[in-house]
């Protein structure tokens, strides 16, 4: 996510990194390259213009401590205004105390609205609500089964009427159906077009009128950048959208929508999400992403997802099995299931700072995951409680029966020796101390 501005803004900021102080040329020779950078990744140039100036203003006033150096000192000031020009806190969705909420999906067609409104769906059935979710894109019977079988993946019901070719209707009918059923929250996903059309405005704005949404969320495909920001700005003058939902984030590495749309329509981006998978979604915090685009990472938002895993007890056996040094197969398979649940490898690592604008060159692959977990699998409950027992036979067994060659397989015993010598170095009063200090350890 966001590699191509990370690099290049890291290489824009090195110019200025060597220097001794800051002067009005080399903040401006400076400036001008990242102006490059920003109208490069599909920065709205109004944006842009505004953003350098408020840099240029905020940096030629700033005297440079003894502590800081220019390079710190001019990545500090452009951290604050792209925190700044993003909305500066996260927002979470409103709730209807006094009824059910309503929340309506718009956008165009192939934004990602009926995936995502299965995602909304898991994340606050996970809060607790009881949700519905409604077809009400009466145009593609491919959405409505679609919907149905996210539905039913997370067990949550989904509203709709066979045959209807009329949205509004749905969406009135679902608001009776939910408060008959006790469920206090509907998700009603409308139909898009791949162009802004009246027909489009005329449907979704009768529905709003109709049903009287609690939240409008304006769902867009982060990658199509400043047509984004010119379907945000239609939409919104004719609905008055409450907040903004960037997806395929884990496809755009340039990151002009993000860094416009929020200024352009001057509402919130409340989610991004990214990937298949039901639980790809993340609340939006423009201090995070921020810090992401600079290249020094997201170390609160990989926590978040480690501590969505994290089993107290579990994270217990294992510290004691790595403190004895019987640390076995049979525990690096749950640990590999545990990652594999927190997102891909590559989204994984760019959360950690200084590798986000490495990324870009290095060849991450979760096939990589999916393969060692596959040779682990493929040995008997024994071979993984005691490594020691895999001979030759044994190996050539495992490498047919997970598809591997024999070299995989021994690639990953050797490796797995390696680290239990590693592991035994530190066993003892050392690493029972670190480990006190490591689970002692708080976000502040």
């Amino acid at each position: 996510m966001l590699e191509d501005i990370t690099l290049k803004l890291d290489k824009a900021l090195k110019k200025i990194t060597g220097q001794g102080r800051l002067t009005e040329t080399n903040i401006s020779e400076t400036l001008r390259e990242i102006r490059r950078v920003l109208l490069d990744a599909d920065v709205n140039y109004k944006v842009a213009k505004n953003f350098i100036e408020d840099v240029k203003e905020k940096a030629l006033g700033k005297e440079v401590l003894a502590s800081v150096t220019p390079g710190q000192l001019i990545t500090k000031i452009i951290y604050d205004e792209l925190t700044k020009l993003m909305g500066s806190s996260s927002r979470e969705i409103r709730i209807n105390p006094s009824g059910p909420t309503i929340i309506l999906m718009v956008g165009l067609q192939g934004s990602g609205k009926t995936t995502f409104s299965g995602k909304l769906a898991n994340k606050l059935t996970d809060q607790k609500r009881k949700v519905l979710l409604v077809a009400a894109d009466i145009y593609r019977p491919a959405a409505i089964d679609q919907l149905k079988t996210l539905g039913k993946q997370i067990d949550v019901p989904v509203f709709s009427i066979d045959g209807s070719k009329d949205a509004v209707k749905i969406a009135k009918d679902s608001i009776s159906y939910a408060k008959e059923n006790g469920l206090n929250t509907i998700i009603i996903d409308t139909a898009g077009r791949l162009h802004v059309d009246e027909t489009l405005m005329d449907e979704v704005a009768s529905i709003k009128e109709a049903v009287n949404p609690t939240e409008i969320l304006f769902v867009v495909d982060s990658m199509i950048g400043q047509d984004a920001v010119n379907s945000a700005k239609t939409f919104h003058e004719r609905l008055a959208f409450d907040g903004i939902v960037l997806t395929k984030m884990d496809g755009d590495s340039r990151g002009g929508c993000a860094l416009s749309i929020r200024a352009v329509v001057e509402k919130p981006i409340k989610f991004l999400s990214h990937g298949e998978k039901l639980d790809s979604i993340e609340i939006f915090h423009p201090e995070r992403l921020a810090s992401r685009i600079l290249g020094k990472g997201d170390i609160v938002s990989l926590v978040e997802k480690a501590q969505q895993q994290f089993d107290e007890r579990e994270a217990e056996d294992l510290e004691k099995k790595l403190l004895s040094n019987k640390f076995d197969f049979e525990d690096f398979l749950k640990q590999i299931k545990m990652i594999k649940k927190m997102g891909s490898l590559q989204s994984l690592l760019g959360m950690v700072p200084g590798l986000g604008k490495n990324l870009k060159e290095t060849d991450i692959d979760d096939k990589q995951l999916v393969r060692v977990e596959a040779i682990i699998q493929s040995m008997t409950k024994q071979e993984r409680k005691n490594p020691k027992i895999l001979n030759g036979s044994r190996r050539k067994r495992i490498a047919k029966g997970s598809g591997n060659s024999i070299q995989d397989v021994n690639r990953l015993i050797k490796q797995f020796n390696e680290m239990q010598k590693m592991m035994k170095m530190f066993s003892g009063k050392n690493n029972k101390k670190m480990m006190r200090n490591l689970k002692n350890l708080r976000i502040n």
